[in-house]
């Protein structure tokens, strides 16, 4: 009997760690934005000032030819609109590409 319950005991504690660790998962979202960034000293703008697109930024790349920043962050941390707060203290405009203008 004691066996039977310290099997059990044993099952309910790995279900419960293996939900803790299903739920701490970090879910990445990767996010292109359109701007209007003109020159090199922009992208140093933007570079040198990644923690002010907010919590959660996990890399930044700039694309000056094409004038898109592609920002990768941690969703439970961050969002799209707060990202384009972060670019408007930059005093840079920004706002996320439609899938449809991707190309």
């Amino acid at each position: 009997m004691k066996r039977i319950l310290i099997i059990c005991f044993a099952l309910i504690l790995g279900i419960g760690i293996s939900e803790a660790q299903e739920t701490g998962q970090k879910k990445v979202v990767t996010t292109v934005f359109k701007t209007d960034i003109v020159c090199e000293n922009c992208v140093k703008k933007i570079m040198n000032n990644v923690p002010s697109l907010g919590k959660g930024i996990k890399d930044v790349q700039v694309d000056l030819a094409k004038k898109k920043v592609t920002v990768v962050y941690d969703v439970r941390k961050n969002n799209d609109k707060n990202i384009i707060k972060g670019f408007s203290s930059l005093k840079i405009k920004a706002e996320p590409v439609k899938e449809c203008d991707k190309q």
